[in-house]
């Protein structure tokens, strides 16, 4: 898979998501859903490179001296802040879940 489709999963799975939520909060976390997937494109990729190279480079005599490939340094920025995207994206869809049931608890 691409970069690019693997982008248009993740932003297809977003959206896929948050359609039930009213369209002002929808306006809202719509930068957070581009920035999610795009970071989950970015680490698609470089997660194919780090399969291949392992994320830390071994020196093949002194096996004590070690270096961390730059590809895993990012990928793990790119987890990270993917994580706060996502945590922050599933704060709003339980406040909207939350709003609903308070809606429905009128009626009960």
């Amino acid at each position: 898979m691409s970069k690019k489709a693997e982008y248009e999963k993740e932003l297809a799975k977003l959206s896929e998501i948050f359609t039930d939520v009213e369209e002002s909060k929808r306006k809202l976390v719509e930068g957070l859903c581009e920035d999610a997937a795009f970071l989950k494109a970015e680490n698609y990729v470089l997660k194919e490179t780090l399969s291949k190279t392992g994320m830390v480079k071994i020196h093949p005599e002194h096996l004590e001296l070690q270096k961390p490939i730059e590809a895993s340094k990012q990928y793990l920025k790119n987890v990270n802040s993917y994580a706060v995207i996502v945590k922050t994206l599933n704060g709003v869809l339980n406040k909207n879940m939350i709003e609903d049931e308070d809606e429905l608890s009128e009626f009960e």
